[in-house]
């Protein structure tokens, strides 16, 4: 199962993951994506990983797919946060656009980069 709560604040709209993000509820993550990032001009959007659990192939492709979007991570645990490494590693090699290193996705629990 899989929880996404939304947070909105001035500066910024959080999709909160809670749980398991494996092939059944990908869909439902990148239809709140689609429904947060649908503004224009709205606040910078961040993808909170910290309370995720597990996360599978098809789970791996979605947050792929985010961060070509242009989603910013907040996660905690040296697993995920090794996973989102690796998923900006492959976005740049399969990318023709020059890209910064892999810091620039993941901000930490102050909301630092």
């Amino acid at each position: 199962m899989l929880k996404i709560s939304v947070i909105d604040r001035r500066t910024e709209r959080r999709l909160v993951l809670e749980g398991k993000l494996i092939a059944p509820w990908v869909a439902e993550l990148r239809t709140a994506w689609q429904a947060a990032n649908g503004q224009v001009g709205g606040p910078a959007l961040l993808v909170d990983l910290r309370n995720v659990t597990v996360i599978s192939q098809e789970g791996e492709n979605a947050l792929l797919e985010l961060m070509s979007d242009g989603a910013k991570f907040r996660c905690s645990g040296v697993l995920i946060r090794h996973l989102i490494h690796e998923l900006a590693r492959r976005r740049k090699r399969n990318s023709r656009e020059p890209i910064q290193g892999s810091h620039r996705y993941i901000q930490d629990d102050q909301g630092q980069k």
